[in-house]
């Protein structure tokens, strides 16, 4: 059985003009072998068994083993499953844990003891290294929904950088940055080396998972991935991601689109192809390596779908890569799914559903151009006239005193609130002039309005 690793390697090596008979030495297997699975007479990964597997019923059990003492020796363990009823032979036991991978790696063993760094040589052509950079706190009239990514492609031996900014790192914007970068780099290498991205492998184990297979046959290259806790095996893409950073991220301005900031990073990559190396014992420039370095033409994009979301505006348009698309009025404000095929000259808007609004053909991405169907006009229009009124409009000068309903309630409200209080408003002058002169103790308190007609007479 051939893995996909070994799969996709046959396929990149008769790309290349291999034998048949050379890759079944290079992969150790036999020609018979290396010929069906070019031929599709087998699936890669799939083995059909004729008997059950022995060792099934004993894979737990070795797991909770390693998993506790990652270094006890197979014999002793091999000792222990025959005790518990294995019958296989030893060489079968041993295999088995290896295929399964069942013993855990010690980081205590496995870390770097030094800081020392050896360099690695690469052949002319031979390899790109890819990462992904995350760009924190981009500017908000990208309208992504967190950070921005470019991901970096580098040629290992000339050094040539080039990147792809995109707002996700699933694997549709994978595929199209990959395809972006290799047309930017000139070509495809041999090979492509990958940390252990969950869009290319599975990141427990390193091994290529079936969904990117494809895209290595497509490109007809080989994949190497990075060893797990193993630092600085794609040293050229880090510097590479580091230097971007700092020349040209953290000077991007708030109001740079999406399109304008892919330009200003294509033309930093470009200039920095003007730095010199030491190659065969003379110095030249990345942009002479890079030219002299032999790669395969890039073929078309794989179809890969994007699938993105993006938010209504009130006129009906959706934002997507610089342009704006119409739909059917109604959906303002609501989240709507965008999706595209890499290499298609149409974009769809669908609903969260599923359920599509509109089908465009697509602008150029930075165009600024504004996409609108003629039967989403004019249904728009219909709703904003419906929405107008020949009865007299609201005239908001006109004077409009409080009701004597108002004022009623108004008068309520006025005694609750003296009642909680505890306080007495006096609003009746006999009754206050009374009181006064209780208070001074006149003679004449029970008549108010004597006193004031003995100060007019006098």
């Amino acid at each position: 059985m051939l893995a996909w690793e070994s799969y996709v390697e046959a396929k990149a090596l008769q790309a290349q003009g291999w034998t048949i008979s050379a890759i079944a030495r290079h992969l150790g297997v036999t020609r018979v072998t290396v010929r069906r699975y070019l031929k599709g007479e087998r699936t890669p990964g799939q083995r059909a068994r004729s008997v059950a597997d022995p060792f099934e019923e004993f894979v737990e059990y070795c797991r909770l083993r390693l998993a506790v003492d990652p270094h006890v020796w197979a014999t002793t363990l091999f000792d222990e499953v025959v005790a518990l009823g294995y019958g296989g032979s030893y060489p079968s036991f041993t295999r088995a844990i290896r295929s399964r991978e069942l013993r855990p790696v010690c980081p205590a063993c496995r870390q770097a003891k030094t800081a020392d760094r050896a360099l690695i040589e690469h052949l002319p052509g031979e390899e790109t290294q890819w990462d992904y950079l995350e760009l924190t706190d981009p500017p908000a009239g990208w309208g992504f929904a967190g950070s921005a990514f470019v991901l970096m492609g580098v040629l290992a031996y000339s050094g040539r950088w080039r990147g792809w900014i995109s707002e996700s790192i699933d694997q549709p914007h994978l595929i199209e940055g990959l395809d972006q970068v290799v047309r930017r780099l000139g070509g495809v290498t041999r090979r492509w080396r990958f940390d252990r991205m969950a869009t290319v492998c599975h990141p427990d184990s390193g091994r290529l998972k079936v969904s990117f297979a494809p895209v290595a046959v497509h490109y007809q290259v080989g994949i190497d991935v990075c060893p797990a806790r193993h630092a600085w095996r794609k040293g050229a893409v880090e510097k590479s991601a580091h230097v971007i950073t700092q020349r040209w991220w953290r000077t991007l301005g708030e109001e740079v689109s999406v399109a304008q900031a892919q330009a200003g990073l294509d033309r930093v990559c470009i200039k920095l192809d003007g730095r010199t190396r030491s190659a065969d014992g003379h110095k030249r420039t990345v942009e002479t390596l890079a030219a002299a370095e032999p790669l395969r033409p890039a073929p078309a994009p794989l179809p890969a779908v994007l699938d993105v979301e993006r938010t209504v505006t009130d006129q009906a348009l959706v934002a997507f890569r610089g342009n704006r698309y119409s739909i059917p009025p109604g959906y303002a404000r609501q989240i709507v799914h965008v999706r595209c095929q890499l290499g298609a000259p149409t974009v769809d808007i669908a609903t969260t559903q599923g359920v599509r609004l509109a089908h465009h053909r697509r602008a150029p991405d930075g165009a600024g151009a504004l996409v609108r169907l003629d039967e989403h006009v004019a249904a728009l229009t219909r709703v904003v006239l419906a929405n107008f009124s020949d009865r007299p409009g609201c005239h908001r000068t006109h004077r409009r005193p409080p009701t004597a309903d108002a004022l009623a309630e108004a008068e309520r409200i006025r005694r609750s609130q003296t009642g909680t209080t505890g306080q007495h408003v006096v609003v009746d002058f006999d009754a206050y002039a009374r009181g006064a002169c209780l208070l001074r103790g006149d003679q004449h308190a029970q008549h108010p309005q004597a006193i004031d007609d003995g100060r007019e007479s006098s």
